[in-house]
């Protein structure tokens, strides 16, 4: 009876792990942000490279890509996670039908 509830399960469906979003906070340059060349050797670019306003719009519109695309990627994980419970959930509702059935089998048994 054990046996044939847990092959109605398999094991890739019991538990699907996944690794968390990693979520990183972005700082490339020294100082003020746009106000010049970041560190690790390389530029920040022409623009960063001459500081002023372009340099600052630019670090702002980076910053501004980044935000949107940890939105973005939180927003995946919560569709994931929503769907991982409704799929739980289904298999429960298996699980339960399954046991009425063995129970009701273990009825006409006796």
């Amino acid at each position: 009876v054990f046996l044939e509830a847990t092959m109605a399960l398999r094991p890739s469906s019991l538990l699907r792990l996944r690794p968390p979003l990693s979520l990183y906070a972005r700082s490339m340059s020294k100082g003020d942000p746009g106000s010049g060349a970041g560190h690790g050797g390389g530029t920040g670019g022409s623009i960063r490279d001459a500081g002023g306003a372009f340099g600052k719009r630019e670090h702002a519109q980076e910053d501004q890509y980044f935000r949107k695309l940890q939105q973005e990627q939180l927003e995946k994980m919560r569709k994931g996670l929503k769907q991982e419970v409704e799929f739980h959930k289904s298999q429960i509702k298996a699980h339960e039908d399954a046991i009425e059935r063995h129970e009701e089998r273990l009825k006409l048994l006796k």
